[in-house]
């Protein structure tokens, strides 16, 4: 629908005054799994999209290994996989040219190349599936909250009323600098030039120019798509107006520049340019109003991450949210989403200014990526940073407790199938293999499966919405401090 058809509709589970209980500005990747997964929990959602039509142009991004375990949790893997090509996970940590080890702890370990738009694609329709509402050509001009809720004002005139406002609206934010959320870091030092388009040479003319280019400059490549399409990526003159896209003759200048040919290149699908600036929000939430995705980070391209970054906060944030709305949240959950997430971002930034340093033609860079080049001969430091850039590495910080404790599950074996199967209402999951345990008044929000032939090597497990583990152990009253720490008191 258009701004033009939208009205607000008025819902029998509505707060008083309230047209919706989240208003997500923005319907990328991050905005439409964020609604997908409130709606998991009936929270009434519209999402904002400025933009009237799809992104016109194709750009393939990846989706790692955290990000498929999520997709599979919520039964989306299967769509995704019928539009993507899985590629090895070696390589992903600043294009180092090491296989990946044979045994990462992943039933998923492989990397999913898929078409941006395919993604956002699939994620709307699966939000508009769960009743989630999408008004495209709706931008957000300003807005004022209160205590009870926020009013979002429209760019043409239109008025609502939410409990909570979310902005996923990307780097350049509205709703963050409408909030006057500082967003400190570095601008950007380097540009890249990146679009897919033909070549007009061989493909053997284009392989031995690559391979003699990438001996000294690592953030440069022609690959094949198929049928004379490439993906190339060249660094730019100088640091330029990113609000201008580049244009064909500037590839080519570059190209030759940098190659010495421009490869006979034409017929471009799509031309855009990225920098490596680097920010993070200074604060994920004030009062009402949430950030998350491009929106509270942003970060140079390399090794991936950021799509899937956003992805994994809209999970985190989801039944949070969802759950503050419909009334259980303990008071500190919310504030559980800045406290997890923000540090994970703040990983991811430090990750990619390393790997940009190991893209530079610097002698000194140079010979620190040929030792690291080393160094991931050993398993350990190359698994390291493979669960760096695919964020199955992550640990949050629930206390002390054992090394599984904090981290994702596995999709481990259970006597239904695999877990997560049993994951894609969104709701907490007790695994108990003692056959004792209850969630004690909680099954409205948390499940409970007795196996005793889950492949688990403790007696139980309390995990999160998200596949994050909130307890082990055996214990009843244990268990139930921890029940209440995430889920609340119980009903009835």
């Amino acid at each position: 629908m258009n701004s033009a058809q939208f009205t607000a509709e008025p819902s029998s589970e509505a707060t008083a005054g309230h047209d919706f209980d989240v208003i997500v500005s923005g319907c990328g990747p991050t905005g439409a799994m964020l609604a997908a997964e409130l709606r998991l929990h009936d929270v009434r959602v519209l999402v904002l999209e400025k933009e009237t039509e799809p992104a016109s142009f194709v750009r393939i991004v990846a989706l790692h290994m955290r990000s498929l375990e999520l997709m599979a949790m919520r039964g989306l893997l299967d769509r995704l996989l019928r539009h993507g090509r899985k590629r090895p996970v070696g390589g992903v940590f600043a294009a180092i040219p090491k296989p990946a080890p044979e045994d990462l702890d992943s039933e998923y370990a492989y990397l999913l190349g898929i078409p941006q738009p395919v993604v956002v694609r699939i994620l709307e329709e699966h939000a508009v599936g769960l009743g989630a509402r999408v008004l495209h050509g709706g931008a957000v001009a300003g807005f004022e909250q209160d205590g009870e809720g926020v009013t979002v004002e429209l760019a043409d005139g239109q008025r609502l009323r939410s409990r909570y406002l979310v902005g996923c609206d990307g780097g350049r934010s509205t709703v963050r600098k409408l909030l006057g959320v500082p967003f400190p870091g570095e601008p950007s030092r380097n540009e890249t030039l990146m679009g897919e388009m033909e070549v007009g040479v061989p493909p053997e003319e284009v392989s031995a120019g690559v391979a003699r280019v990438r001996e000294t400059r690592q953030r440069f490549w022609l690959r094949p798509f198929g049928a004379g399409v490439y993906s190339v990526v060249v660094p730019a003159a100088e640091v330029g107006d990113r609000a201008q896209p580049p244009t064909l003759e500037d590839f080519r200048r570059q190209l030759r520049a940098v190659a010495g040919t421009d490869f006979g290149v034409h017929s471009p699908r799509w031309l855009s340019s990225f920098g490596d600036a680097t920010r993070l929000a200074e604060r994920y939430r004030v009062g009402r109003v949430l950030l998350a995705g491009d929106a509270a980070h942003i970060h140079p391209p390399t090794g991936g991450q950021g799509l899937n970054l956003g992805l994994q906060d809209a999970f985190n944030l989801g039944w949070k949210l969802a759950a503050r709305i419909r009334g259980w949240a303990p008071d500190t959950l919310l504030d559980t989403y800045q406290a997890e997430r923000r540090p994970v971002a703040e990983d991811v930034l430090e990750n990619t200014r390393a790997q940009m340093e190991l893209h530079s033609t610097e002698p000194g860079a140079r010979a620190v990526r040929r030792l690291l080049t080393e160094l991931m001969d050993f398993d350990e430091v190359n698994r390291r940073l493979i669960e760096k850039v695919t964020a199955t590495g992550i640990r949050y910080d629930f206390g002390a407790g054992p090394d599984l404790l904090g981290r994702r599950m596995r999709d481990i074996g259970v006597a239904q199938g695999n877990l997560y199967g049993l994951l894609r209402r969104g709701r907490g999951l007790l695994l108990d293999r003692t056959g004792r345990l209850t969630a004690g008044g909680r099954s409205d929000r948390v499940d409970r499966l007795a196996d005793p032939t889950a492949e688990l090597d403790v007696p139980c497990v309390l995990l999160r919405p998200d596949g994050h583990v909130a307890w082990i152990g055996d214990d009843q009253r244990d268990l139930d401090e921890h029940l209440s720490r995430w889920f609340g008191e119980p009903t009835g």
